[in-house]
């Protein structure tokens, strides 16, 4: 492995068991609704990498304390009052926290300048944006319309229903959500068309809950979030990332098995455990517990699949891996939001896997995948600084071809362990 890239060799098996690191969706909410709410919260299993270390420096520039304790992370909540009011947040390419964050501090009070790389000020945040300003939020676009970086000012609160689309991405109602205690009254948020990603609003409706805020829902449409203040739980848990399950599942499913991942079950409160279920669509042997789930290989091999992706947008692109290895052609659907993540998603993954050898028809919001007779050796997979890509492509090698990653350190952004993990449940053909 050099700095750049990573050749992977041709791999004959994979089987063997995973300890996943915390969940990124999970441990960024946590940390933001720690932070804001009443008392000390000590979270346990907390995901160390890039994206949280962007959220834990902002919440240190707003005034929010916060310590290691042993295998704790203790956050000092400072009750919706964040002690700073004018500060420039640095959010990287952290979508997680670069949405929720834009929310929390247009209720703040403050003064402050949100940024990110340059990727983050190609991510859309104008629906996100005109929400917030229904709400009586002041900010201004330092840039371009409709793109950070954003400068935020205190804001002049009215009393209305607060409207945003929910097609693009659900990160912004994520966002009004966890801010909407901050106004100090009911809120009513009402979602304008289809709602995609409706299992990450699951996991913050869950998350609120735990802190004392419980949202009435009607249907995907109608949100009321009451006059209410976060309360710590005192202790909490992060589980593991289901997203990053679907790599070792996906290999499981490719190279024999079993692989077991630790951390999300039977149990998770996230949606990206039914990448499971696609596997057992696809042929592969599915077996869960509570807090664990087990895939082996297809027996007769993988079948090609016609999926709808809206639940599972994140391992939908493991997904497109294992289509190289389907009898026939597979298509995923309901992937637009791919289209706004650290880089364009499909035109990445349409790129990539044509050079594979498969034929790739990439429209909008789908992609229909056909695997080449025999898979192109040696090639040199580009991941965009995205660290989706990184570990989706590393499946390549599991069809006993050698394969080159380049920059597979973006995998740091959710999973620093991510190929010693690897390369402990494979082995070499």
């Amino acid at each position: 492995m050099s700095n750049n890239s990573l050749a992977l060799p041709a791999l004959a098996q994979a089987h063997g068991c995973v300890r996943l690191p915390g969940s990124k969706s999970i441990s960024n909410r946590i940390l933001l609704l720690s932070a804001l709410a009443a008392g000390e919260t000590r979270i346990r299993g907390l995901l160390d990498s890039d994206d949280t270390r962007v959220m834990l420096d902002a919440l240190t520039r707003l005034g929010v304390s916060w310590r290691r304790v042993a295998e704790e992370t203790v956050v000092d909540g400072v009750a919706g009052h964040f002690p700073v009011k004018y500060a420039n947040l640095f959010l990287g390419n952290a979508g997680t926290a670069f949405r929720s964050l834009t929310a929390a501090c247009a209720f703040a009070g403050g003064d402050y300048t949100l940024s990110g790389v340059a990727r983050m000020h190609e991510r859309p945040i104008g629906d996100l944006v005109d929400a917030l300003r229904l709400a009586g939020a002041r900010i201004d676009y330092l840039e371009n319309d409709g793109y950070p970086p954003l400068h935020i000012l205190a804001p002049e609160p009215v009393a209305r229903d607060i409207t945003v689309k929910g097609s693009v991405s659900s990160q912004y109602l994520t966002g009004l959500l966890l801010a909407a205690p901050l106004l100090g009254r009911e809120v009513v948020i009402v979602v304008a068309g289809e709602l995609i990603s409706k299992p990450y609003v699951e996991i913050t409706l869950n998350l609120m809950r735990r802190y004392g805020v419980e949202v009435m829902r009607e249907g995907w449409q109608r949100f009321v979030v009451p006059a209410a203040t976060y309360r710590s739980p005192g202790v909490i848990a992060v589980e593991g990332d289901a997203s990053s399950a679907s790599y070792f599942l996906a290999a499981g499913a490719l190279g024999g098995g079993p692989v077991r991942v630790q951390g999300v079950g039977r149990d998770s409160i996230q949606g990206d455990v039914r990448f499971a279920e696609a596997l057992a669509a696809m042929g592969a042997r599915v077996d869960y517990g509570p807090d664990w789930i087990e895939v082996a290989g297809a027996p007769a091999g993988l079948r090609a699949l016609d999926l709808d992706c809206n639940a599972i947008p994140d391992a939908a692109m493991t997904l497109a891996v294992l289509a190289l290895f389907a009898d026939g052609s597979s298509t995923l659907r309901n992937i637009a939001s791919w289209r706004v993540k650290e880089t364009d998603r499909i035109a990445a993954m349409a790129t990539e896997l044509g050079k594979l050898g498969a034929r790739v028809e990439a429209d909008a919001d789908a992609i229909r995948i056909t695997p080449p007779a025999r898979l192109a050796a040696d090639v040199a997979i580009d991941t965009y600084d995205d660290h989706r890509m990184a570990m989706c492509f590393s499946l390549v090698a599991l069809g006993g071809v050698p394969v080159r990653i380049n920059d597979p350190a973006c995998v740091n952004k959710t999973f620093p362990d991510y190929w010693r993990a690897y390369d402990a449940i494979t082995r070499v053909a």
